[in-house]
């Protein structure tokens, strides 16, 4: 009986035997740790830098938010402050509008009672001859030309040799030649209408060569007047007006 040649591998089951495979020296304790610590510590790094950023980012933009909203808000200031100084100014034009509105509506009420002082005859010549007086007080001419409504210059012709009389009473001078011109001052207005050219009455004095001009017409003497005292009607009208 032959032998088998397996029988050579005794106590196998017929399998070549594994070679045990050599392993690597593992590296010291140290070292691992350190690796270790690293590969730990690498996001940790990485995401503390990142919410730094993040958290900049942030803050810049609502820094930016609030600039912006700052400057809507002074825009927004500074028209609401513009529309009131607007408003206010309207309102005060209106008010001074409204108190011109009276004043002016007194001084045309003044101008219409005027046209009344030629209804007396003897009152209104009396009136003529002291403003011819007093208008050659004033120009001091020997020679002046004398212009008066249409309808007064009968009154005013009537009259003429006492003004120049009582003028050269006053100035201790000759009496002077009045020359009564043939061009007339508006006439008086009709139905009490005050709109158009008119003349209330008076006369206008001026030297011969035209260079010196006094009138002396009641409408001239009542805006005179009227100048001289607009303060004073205003303040009694409407009190101390603010600044």
């Amino acid at each position: 009986m032959c032998r088998s040649r397996s029988s050579k591998w005794s106590g196998s089951s017929g399998r070549k035997p594994r070679r045990k495979l050599m392993r690597s020296p593992s590296p010291p304790k140290r070292i691992h740790d350190n690796l270790w610590l690293i590969v730990e510590d690498f996001p940790l790094h990485y995401m503390q830098e990142f919410n730094i950023e993040k958290l900049q980012l942030v803050e810049a933009e609502k820094r930016k938010i609030r600039q912006e909203y700052e400057r809507k808000e002074k825009q927004v200031e500074i028209r609401r402050k513009i529309e009131y100084s607007m408003q206010l100014n309207a309102s005060r034009i209106k008010v001074l509008q409204a108190q011109d509105d009276l004043v002016n509506s007194m001084k045309e009420a003044a101008s219409k009672e005027l046209l009344r002082v030629s209804n007396d005859s003897k009152a209104y010549k009396m009136l003529l001859k002291g403003l011819i007086v007093q208008s050659l007080l004033r120009l001091k001419e020997p020679s002046v030309l004398l212009r008066c409504r249409k309808v007064d210059r009968k009154v005013v012709e009537s009259i003429l040799n006492e003004a120049k009389q009582e003028y050269a009473d006053k100035a201790a001078v000759h009496p002077p030649k009045i020359t009564v011109d043939n061009v007339y001052l508006p006439p008086p207005p009709t139905n009490n209408e005050t709109h158009g050219m008119f003349c209330s009455g008076g006369v206008v004095l001026a030297s011969q060569d035209g260079k010196i001009v006094i009138e002396n017409t009641l409408d001239a003497r009542l805006d005179v007047a009227f100048r001289q005292k607009l303060p004073e009607i205003r303040k009694r009208l409407f009190g101390k007006m603010e600044a």
